[in-house]
């Protein structure tokens, strides 16, 4: 069975969809798929325009047009018809990849809806016909959890071919042969790209009632790191917050193990799943996030394997942070709970498994 994936961006370019899309399909090479992907040229890099990578055939057209976070090339739809697939296979939202999937309507067509489109209001009026045409032309619909689907508007129409299959992640304590010595003061941990729906105004905002000696450590780098930084500074408080940047895989390993809790403040649905959460709780890190109505309270489930607290709300950040890292036994008791629960629903193999299954229930279904 040939399967193409469709999407804007693949590996090396980093993100959350590109880093799942490259351990989804490289998965179903391992179990005997023909597997390509079609994405647009990244910007400011120039990569092999056809190229296999693991097994993976990696098309990269031309970027013609990129605006509102969404890339366009013309030589799409003749390259996916070209490439004859048995099922084509959407990274949702994306407008381009929509246009394909009408335009070629005759390919059996499954699509990951990721995120409601959140921000750009104004683009979704002319975005929303195409999206629900998409949403009702799919074999299979699938969402990573089911709290998404059912709080998602967009989804409703399409309820009868929703499948819940959670993001696997590769297990982040693999390649961690032992924990560095120990820091010289505990810390709280973020990862990730510093976005407008991040939150980490709030977690910033809670160090000022954060017990000593605890330091903020954040890696990542992203459009709001100035204004957080100047946040800081304004409240008293940068002097215990450490600014990491990016770090490579091997480094932020170290940094995770050592980590006395996780913080992950996202405070709107365009935090749809959270990988960095996920990564913390299959470390095994107490977490605290936000109740959005999305796949982090299920990441994170309250009082099992972290504490859920309201959005933009620092104080009770601050509480949660607080009762987590004051208490060695419940600390335990979250930590042992986060790692059984992502052996138990998320891990890679689960996740190939269920996307394997799904393909062969569509095909013998046409």
């Amino acid at each position: 069975m040939h399967i193409v994936h469709l999407y804007k961006d693949y590996a090396p370019v980093v993100g959350g969809i590109e880093g799942h899309l490259q351990t989804l399909t490289e998965g179903l090479v391992a179990r005997g798929f023909r597997v390509s992907v079609v994405v647009c040229q990244p910007i400011g890099m120039l990569l092999a325009p056809d190229e296999i990578l693991h097994g993976v055939r990696i098309i990269r057209v031309p970027r013609h047009i990129d605006f509102a976070s969404n890339a366009w090339s013309f030589a799409l739809v003749n390259t996916v018809r070209m490439l004859e697939p048995d099922l084509l296979h959407l990274q949702m939202p994306w407008p381009a990849g929509d246009l394909v999937v009408l335009m070629l309507r005759n390919i059996p067509c499954v699509v990951s809806y990721q995120s409601d489109v959140v921000r750009q209001r104004g683009l979704l009026q002319l975005y929303a016909p195409l999206l629900r045409w998409t949403l009702n032309h799919a074999r299979a619909v699938c969402v990573s959890s089911a709290q998404y689907a059912l709080s998602s508007q967009w989804l409703r129409d399409a309820a009868e071919r929703v499948h819940v299959i959670p993001l696997g992640i590769a297990d982040p304590l693999a390649n961690v042969s032992e924990k560095m010595s120990t820091p010289r003061h505990p810390y709280i941990l973020w990862v990730g790209r510093m976005r407008y729906y991040k939150g980490l105004d709030t977690a910033i905002r809670a160090m000022a009632h954060v017990d000593t000696p605890l330091f903020l450590v954040l890696v990542g780098s992203g459009p709001m790191e100035e204004s957080l930084r100047a946040l800081a500074t304004s409240i008293g408080v940068a002097n215990r917050i450490c600014w990491m940047g990016n770090l490579d895989e091997e480094q932020l390993a170290v940094v995770r193990a050592n980590a006395t809790c996780f913080v992950f403040p996202s405070q709107l649905r365009s935090e749809a799943y959270g990988l960095a959460l996920l990564e913390a709780i299959a470390a095994g890190i107490p977490a605290i996030s936000c109740e959005i109505g999305t796949a982090t309270s299920v990441i994170n489930e309250h009082d099992k394997t972290g504490i859920v607290i309201a959005p933009n709300d620092h104080a009770a950040c601050a509480l949660a942070i607080n009762t987590i890292c004051a208490d060695p036994v419940l600390r335990s008791r979250y930590s042992i709970q986060a790692r059984a629960h992502y052996l138990r629903d998320y891990t890679t193999d689960k996740m190939i498994d269920r996307v394997s299954a799904l393909y062969r229930s569509v095909m013998q279904n046409i």
